[in-house]
């Protein structure tokens, strides 16, 4: 398939890497958004397109998230070739990141007793625990529920010293331990020693990521919001339409050199 628009162009760049790095957020990039968060299920295309990459020679990728991992193996059952990082680099694949102390744990207890206080106190709030933070999701509480109880959590828990505050769409994070998706993308090009990232993401925590990206590298924003990323795809299905491009790319480029080198981008 030819893809002769600015993105398809740069994607055939990426797959004449010597090693190139595929990672994907998972909410809004791989499963579209939705009031359950366990009904969050990833578009199919997307998943044997991801499939297709990690077992091609050379080629790497990885879903990093801010779910734990537990949740995200509850929806998808991944091969132990894509790398899983959860909790936004808190949680990897071949184990916790670090150990959290018993400061950091009774701290966390605190603030997910406070934010479980509150979702009780209203309906459409709901509560997610992870092992080093705890978030709180205000997307299916009416408008004005939601921005009161956002306010409390910015002056009640998220104050706490210790604490880290992450935003994203109608959801605020609160960690004990400092972490972000940036971090965790740098570590996986390290691990894998890759020569180029493509990230894709749509939330704000995606930035961090977005940041760390170089100028031989592509960066995907999934939908509207101001962004670090040189490109923009519309919603989950445009996503998965991408991914699938860049399978067949990664795939013609190994038929015809079983050693790419990479490409002047």
């Amino acid at each position: 398939m030819i893809d002769q628009t600015e993105l398809g162009i740069a994607l055939r760049g990426f797959a004449h890497a010597r090693s190139p790095l595929v990672v994907c957020d998972y909410d809004g990039v791989l499963a579209q958004i939705v009031d359950d968060p366990g009904q969050a299920f990833p578009v199919s295309e997307s998943v044997d397109a991801l499939h297709t990459l990690a077992s091609l020679a050379d080629t790497h990728v990885a879903i990093v998230t801010g779910r734990s991992l537990r949740d995200l193996a509850a929806l998808c059952a991944f091969p132990p070739q894509i790398h899983l990082v959860g909790s936004h680099g808190a949680e990897f694949d071949t184990g916790f990141e670090r150990d959290i102390d018993e400061t950091q744990l009774r701290l966390l207890e605190q603030v997910t007793h406070e934010l479980t206080q509150l979702a009780a106190s209203h309906d459409g709030l709901i509560v997610e625990t992870k092992p080093a933070s705890v978030a709180f999701h205000y997307r299916n509480a009416p408008q004005q529920t939601g921005e009161v109880a956002l306010a409390a959590v910015r002056r009640g828990p998220a104050s706490r010293p210790g604490v880290r505050v992450k935003e994203g769409k109608r959801v605020i994070e609160l960690a004990v331990i400092d972490t972000n998706k940036g971090t965790a993308v740098d570590r996986l090009r390290q691990r894998v020693d890759a020569d180029a990232v493509l990230f894709v993401g749509d939330d704000v925590t995606d930035e961090d990521a977005f940041a760390t990206l170089n100028s031989g590298d592509i960066g995907i924003k999934v939908g509207s919001g101001p962004t670090k990323a040189r490109f923009r795809v519309t919603d989950t299905d445009d996503t998965a339409r991408t991914l699938v491009l860049l399978c067949e790319m990664r795939r013609a480029c190994l038929e015809a050199d079983p050693q790419p080198h990479p490409s002047d981008r």
